[in-house]
């Protein structure tokens, strides 16, 4: 939309000389701005080096016809609108129109009221389909593969993964600790395949109880219990064509185990208190922080459930063990929330940053987005410092003016930590250095470096 006291731009495409004139000037008197062309080379001209928000096209023009514009116009992908305008109107030509992708289709003489209303419906059409494409950006941005950071080598293998199955029917079992993303996996997963334009539909299975739950995934008839005053199509008719992520699924009931399996099996249900079969076509992903096979073997989880949504298993580590992985997610974090807060800063102070590799997280990804998000919002520098962060991460570090330490200070304070990192992660590997290497972001010869430096070399002998 132009600025200012114009209301849109419009292309008017006319071979009468009189028409382009006298109806260019009313457009203009109507307040829009308007560029002419006489054929269709010249209209292809004018598309590709201006953006317009409608196109009124007269069909014939000349030898050429209007109609061969349409393709044009649909393949540059700017949501114009199109208007075919012609003087010899039939309803089947109309018909043709539409289908061709023109908006709206109008017969000469042309009424100025008639063309006032149907530029307006045109701009209201241009408006949602610009606001739809926005939509559509923000959400590949937000949930594609690029917003699931990490080069940890486990994370790696688990991008490979999501476009090796983004695009097949195979059920998918996330599984991983609270708080470690298993969410965005899904939703990733889904933005990657050819289901991304259809619905996404979560369901949290823990946080309804267990007399709803079976209702809110597949819907129930009027009267079917006490309550159902109508019917309600459940979550898996509303995920048809795209993909159902039901969430901590170990805690569905042997009952509702019982449906899901067929379900998985044959793609169809009947809703509670429902004779007729319903069959859909929804992606299922499912995701648990519980070990399912313990469950199968403790008896609170079918076997035969268990192996048939085991087929592909994305197993997320906890930030624990991605220690090379918190810098990366700290500056994206923090870069996320400054944008949302209009705010400024720096980058992390490296003893925060040791901090930050120190800790358990107990909460994973998800605690450290809040603590980077208090962190910026409460901070009153341009970096974030220990001080900015909470007590039970900050203990034992005493807040310090990294500003005024001298270098050899700084890094004498940052020799306890790096050792303590080193030593998890050489112990968590059972002090493989090519693994410990790869967890921790660096080469193998700066880590052995690294261990001679600080004792962790005799320490192994002990």
């Amino acid at each position: 939309m132009a600025k200012n006291s114009t209301k849109a731009t419009i292309l008017l495409v006319d071979d009468d000389r009189l028409v382009l004139q006298s109806m260019s000037e009313w457009l203009k008197s109507c307040s829009y701005s308007v560029d002419i062309a006489a054929n269709i080379g010249q209209a292809k001209d004018l598309l590709q080096t201006k953006s317009y928000d409608i196109a009124l096209v007269d069909i014939r023009l000349g030898d050429e016809d209007g109609f061969s514009l349409l393709p044009f116009i649909n393949e540059l992908d700017r949501g114009i609108a199109v208007i075919l305008i012609t003087g010899y109107g039939t309803v089947e030509s109309a018909v043709f129109a539409i289908r061709a992708g023109a908006f709206d289709f109008l017969t000469k003489p042309l009424i100025d009221a008639e063309l006032e209303i149907a530029i307006e419906r045109a701009l209201k059409q241009h408006k949602v389909i610009s606001e739809n494409k926005q939509l559509k950006e923000q959400l590949d941005l937000r949930f594609g593969l690029e917003n699931i950071v990490g080069r940890d080598h486990r994370m790696q293998k688990i991008y490979d993964i999501i476009q090796s199955v983004a695009n097949t029917r195979a059920t998918i079992l996330v599984t991983g600790e609270s708080g470690t993303g298993k969410s965005m996996i899904a939703r990733a997963i889904h933005h990657q395949s050819d289901r991304k334009d259809k619905p996404f539909v979560e369901v949290a299975s823990g946080a309804v109880p267990e007399t709803l739950l079976e209702s809110e995934l597949f819907g129930h008839v009027a009267g079917s219990f006490t309550g159902a005053s109508g019917t309600k199509i459940g979550k898996f008719q509303q995920a048809d064509g795209g993909t159902i992520f039901l969430d901590e699924i170990g805690t569905a009931s042997q009952g509702l185990q019982v449906k899901l399996l067929r379900v998985l099996q044959e793609l169809s249900f009947e809703m509670v208190g429902g004779a007729e079969t319903i069959h859909v076509d929804s992606r299922v992903i499912l995701a648990t922080n519980e070990n399912l096979e313990k469950a199968v073997a403790e008896g609170r989880f079918r076997q035969d459930l268990y192996y048939r949504i085991n087929v592909i298993n994305i197993e997320i580590p906890p930030l624990r063990e991605r220690i090379s992985d918190i810098p990366l997610l700290a500056e994206y974090f923090m870069t996320a929330v400054c944008r949302d807060a209009n705010k400024r800063m720096n980058g992390i102070d490296p003893a925060a940053m040791t901090l930050l590799q120190c800790y358990r997280w107990p909460g994973n990804v998800r605690q450290l987005q809040n603590v980077i998000e208090r962190a910026v919002l409460l901070g009153k520098h341009d970096i974030v410092t220990v001080e900015d962060l909470p007590s039970d991460i900050a203990g034992g570090f005493p807040a310090v003016d990294v500003g005024s330490l001298t270098g050899n200070t700084l890094k004498d304070a940052l020799t306890n930590p790096e050792k303590q990192i080193i030593l998890e992660v050489l112990e968590m590997n059972n002090w493989n250095r090519n693994a410990t290497a790869d967890a921790l972001g660096i080469n193998r010869t700066t880590l052995y470096k690294k261990m001679k430096k600080l004792g962790l070399e005799e320490q192994r002998t002990l």
